[in-house]
């Protein structure tokens, strides 16, 4: 299993100082952040949908090996709420087609409100083509059935694992050859206990053989928890005996790096 980390996102301000050195210019963060991660999560992308020349900057910019997972507009998942997905999830695929072979996932998070709904997921999957993966965020326990299950497992779609509070949200279905972990905060601040890490480190070492994938994001962005976390989730995970994808040092993840510097 190769768990591939990132973070949802790299554009944060309080970042700067920390995970970017004081002096580093924003329009080159994209740049450094790609030296110490080969993935990253567009979450942006949910608010507003970049122009497909906007996607292909950044597969310009980014190194041949990084590998981006784009969150779908709200448009799609929020205001339509499922229905009617042709016409979004072909604007979606058109524009994020500029990243190329470099786009990996396209992740689906459904509003806590969106009852399940069998039929419209059915009708929104259909619409992806088979080469892109398509990782599903339900909020909703009305989600956990065998019927949503079984559908996903025959899209291949993966059920987004979730922690908020370093709890599982989502039941741990594996419905694909492949998997997809978003980790939102820790029970105390934005961060994560070590234990907490290594428990999820165990879980996907468990469930997902040595050739299969696992995205992992960390959303808890403020202070740079999300950097400092994937740092110390990228241990535990090699403590398990799998592959992880680049991420910084610790003193990199902390800013120690740079002041030293």
């Amino acid at each position: 299993m190769t768990v591939i980390i990132g973070t949802s996102g790299w554009q944060y301000r309080d970042w700067r100082g920390r995970f970017y050195p004081q002096k580093l210019a924003q329009r080159l963060w994209l740049e450094h952040y790609v030296e110490h991660f080969a993935t990253v999560e567009s979450n942006n992308a949910f608010y507003r949908l970049p122009e497909l020349a906007t996607f292909e900057k950044w597969r310009e910019r980014t190194p041949p090996d990084v590998r981006w997972a784009v969150k779908a507009s709200r448009y799609l998942t929020h205001i339509k709420r499922l229905r009617e997905p042709e016409e979004p999830v072909g604007r979606l695929m058109e524009r994020a087609a500029g990243l190329g072979p470099k786009l990996d996932v396209i992740l689906l998070q459904l509003p806590p409100t969106l009852r399940a709904d069998a039929d419209l997921l059915r009708e929104c999957l259909s619409r992806f083509p088979s080469t892109v993966r398509v990782a599903v965020e339900p909020r909703h326990d009305s989600w956990w059935t065998d019927e949503i299950r079984a559908l996903l497992e025959r899209y291949g779609a993966a059920l987004c694992w979730a922690d908020r509070d370093e709890q599982p949200i989502a039941p741990l279905w594996r419905t694909a050859d492949w998997t997809y972990l978003r980790l939102h905060h820790g029970a105390e601040g934005w961060g994560y206990r070590p234990e907490t890490l290594r428990l999820w480190a165990e879980r996907l070492a468990a469930t997902w053989t040595d050739d299969e994938d696992a995205y992992v994001y960390f959303n808890n962005d403020p202070g740079c928890a999300a950097v400092i976390d994937a740092v110390v989730f990228a241990q535990a995970v090699r403590d398990t005996g799998r592959t992880t994808t680049r991420v910084p040092t610790p003193e990199q993840a902390t800013g120690l790096a740079w002041t030293a510097a």
